[in-house]
């Protein structure tokens, strides 16, 4: 009896065993299902993380197009309305011909300029062929009509297909004195090939292109704007509540939408572009991923109710332990490798710091800015790659944004800093630091600006120095033959010594305006293929006698002596200007070193200093301007020419702080310059 008592109490009845296998398996199967929804989640958080980052890059790029697109019209528009005025002004003072106006449509770019009386008569034609005809007067007297009525001055007609030829042209009107139109037309080819190229429909062909990406589509209340992937038709947005919610705001909108056979996550965000409703990009991303889990958990589910019935709790146990240690720990490696791939593929230096300010984390960008592998910066104090004052000062303002000036590999470099703390799974304090190297972009921007406004100011003064130039000639000829004809009855030698001295200014103004138009009309650039060594060499002979008198030295480092593609006589004038400007800060004894070396697969980078005084800091960002100049003799044109020929070189060109206290400039060119040919 005692014995039959402690076998019940050792060994389960078969009921019971049933319950606890039962109850077991209903562990099971929620565990599963619990594990189901919550990896669903997870990869729907994941999507739609990375949905939200793809959108902001379309909407962004979108925004950046449609900019460039308003950039450009305005820009041909401000341009053609300039050659109208002065085609204008020459028309008032009888200047204007056929052969004129063929020469300016060549040498402006131009397809064709017409010149039409208030009747809509044709005047002037830069093409003679295109004789007068009924059909081309009535398409004036139909498009020019607010111009002839009196109601226009400038009427912008924009892109318009050609009515007797092929292609499409932007054009241009502008009233005269008598109400007649100065028309302008661009040939828009190029244009349109522009627009396509940054438009909507390839940005979203790209986009539509990615693995896992069903369809990206631009939507408003009209219907599909653009689209990429499996698209035939979507739904109205006026038919769905999502979509018109989507459309109220700004924020991003998800769910998961029937598409095809199957069902697909997608995420919808609207687009504004200057205050206005553009419409609604729906980006679909496939589920199938999901899909799998669901099949795959399904599967282990069969499995372990087969493995519970045959090996019975322990077995079923075990299996159901490594099987979600399996499943969390590819979670666990696919969320890894993603945010490891983002961390080391963004554009941004990624630096996070220990507790201990210690490099725990250096990602590939900030090998790129700070020429330090991470191997060599890991466990490293961050001092190794700041000074202690950058270090102290980017420590106390973790949390802000702040630019900073850094000298890298002898270079000053700007940075913009911005930075973060976090606290890791021990609670000890974190930094993460995100640094973007501003230099370049800087530099190019102020370029730029220098050479729009450069260039505007010659356009604008070339035609004034022409004004001016001929009334000088008819005074300086004037004033001549008055000196040789005329003989003042008192203060003769006076009269004679005034008439000689304006005589001498008028020449001198004219010389001044000839040095004017050169830099106003710069030559075209014609690249012809040469040996750099050869050239360096060549400038280093021809200023040999000149550095020997002043005790001055020239070394040359070439690391890159291949053959180059530019203009030889206008990069000459370069160089000549750069080393001549040494030697006159030198004066006496010193040295200019020039090198060269590749920085890229079409680049080269060319720095060229001098052991002179240097360029005080105050000025460095004037020194590019027209007529700005510190020496008394200088004209203030020769750097404004050296930059002017560089960018048409497809180049830029600034100055730095030297590692020396001399002038230090940095010039970077394409190997190969393709010629601009006139159409």
């Amino acid at each position: 009896m005692a014995e039959s008592r402690i076998r019940k109490k050792i060994f389960l009845q078969p009921k019971s065993l049933i319950f606890v296998f039962l109850a077991l398996a209903l562990v099971m199967f929620s565990s599963a299902l619990i594990e189901l929804h919550q990896s669903k989640q997870e990869l729907l958080d994941l999507m739609e993380e990375h949905a939200s980052t793809l959108l902001a890059t379309v909407i962004s790029s979108s925004r950046n197009a449609l900019l460039t697109y308003d950039h450009l019209e305005m820009f041909l528009e401000d341009r053609l309305l300039n050659d109208a005025m002065f085609l204008r002004y020459l028309l008032q003072q009888n200047k204007i011909s056929n052969e004129f106006l063929r020469r300016f449509s060549e040498e402006y770019h131009v397809f064709r300029i017409q010149i039409f009386r208030s009747d809509g008569r044709l005047l002037f034609s830069s093409h003679p062929q295109l004789r007068r005809s009924d059909f081309l007067e009535r398409t004036a007297r139909k498009n020019l009509a607010p111009i002839f009525a009196g109601v226009r001055d400038t009427l912008i007609i924009g892109y318009h297909r050609a009515e007797k030829e092929e292609g499409m042209r932007y054009i241009i009107a502008l009233a005269t004195e008598d109400r007649g139109a100065i028309v302008l037309n661009l040939d828009a080819a190029e244009l349109l090939a522009f627009r396509r190229e940054i438009g909507f429909g390839s940005l979203l062909k790209e986009i539509g292109s990615n693995k896992g990406i069903r369809y990206v589509v631009l939507q408003d209340s009209t219907g599909i704007i653009a689209a990429a992937g499996n698209v035939r038709s979507m739904d109205k947005i006026s038919d769905s509540p999502f979509l018109l919610a989507a459309t109220r705001d700004t924020l991003l909108h998800t769910r998961e939408f029937p598409f095809g056979e199957g069902t697909i996550f997608e995420a919808v965000q609207s687009f504004y572009f200057d205050g206005f409703f553009v419409g609604i990009f729906r980006l679909g991303i496939s589920m199938d991923p999901l899909n799998q889990i669901k099949a795959r958990l399904y599967r282990r589910i069969a499995i372990i109710s087969i493995i519970l019935l045959v090996f019975g709790f322990m077995v079923v146990t075990f299996i159901f332990i490594r099987q979600n240690y399996s499943l969390l720990e590819k979670q666990y490696q696919i969320v890894e490798t993603y945010s490891s791939n983002v961390i080391q593929n963004v554009s941004d230096a990624i630096i996070v710091l220990d507790p201990d300010q210690r490099i725990s984390l250096w990602n590939r960008a900030a090998e790129e800015i700070f020429q330090i592998k991470a191997s060599d910066a890991l466990n490293k104090n961050l001092k190794t790659v700041f000074s202690s004052d950058q270090c102290d000062k980017i420590l106390r303002s973790a949390s802000e944004m702040n630019q900073f000036e850094c000298k890298i590999k002898d270079q000053l470099r700007v940075l913009l800093v911005s930075g973060a703390k976090f606290h890791d799974e021990q609670d000890r304090e974190n930094i993460i630091l995100v640094i973007r190297d501003l230099t370049e972009q800087q530099q190019l921007q102020a370029q730029i600006q220098r050479h729009e406004r450069m260039s505007a100011m010659g356009e604008l003064a070339s035609g004034v120095a022409h004004e001016i130039r001929n009334p000088l000639n008819t005074i300086g000829t004037i004033v001549q033959q008055l000196n040789k004809d005329f003989e003042p009855q008192s203060d003769a030698e006076e009269y004679h010594q005034l008439a000689s001295l304006v005589v001498r200014e008028v020449r001198r103004i004219n010389e001044s305006i000839e040095q004017f138009l050169q830099f106003a009309r710069p030559m075209p650039v014609h690249p012809e293929k040469f040996s750099l060594a050869e050239f360096f060499a060549s400038l280093k002979r021809q200023y040999l006698p000149l550095l020997q008198k002043h005790a001055m030295k020239l070394n040359l480092q070439l690391n890159w002596k291949k053959d180059v593609r530019w203009d030889r006589v206008q990069m000459q004038q370069v160089f000549m200007n750069l080393i001549q400007n040494s030697i006159d800060a030198m004066k006496e004894e010193g040295e200019i070193n020039i090198s060269v070396e590749r920085s890229g697969e079409n680049e080269l980078k060319i720095t060229v200093a001098d052991t002179g005084p240097g360029i005080p800091e105050e000025i460095r960002s004037k020194i590019f301007n027209l007529y700005f100049t510190t020496r008394a003799r200088g004209t203030g044109i020769g750097l404004s020419i050296v930059q002017r020929i560089v960018y048409e070189h497809g180049g830029v060109i600034f100055a730095e702080k030297g590692e020396t206290k001399g002038a230090f400039f940095v010039i970077r060119l394409p190997i190969e310059v393709v010629e601009v040919k006139s159409e």
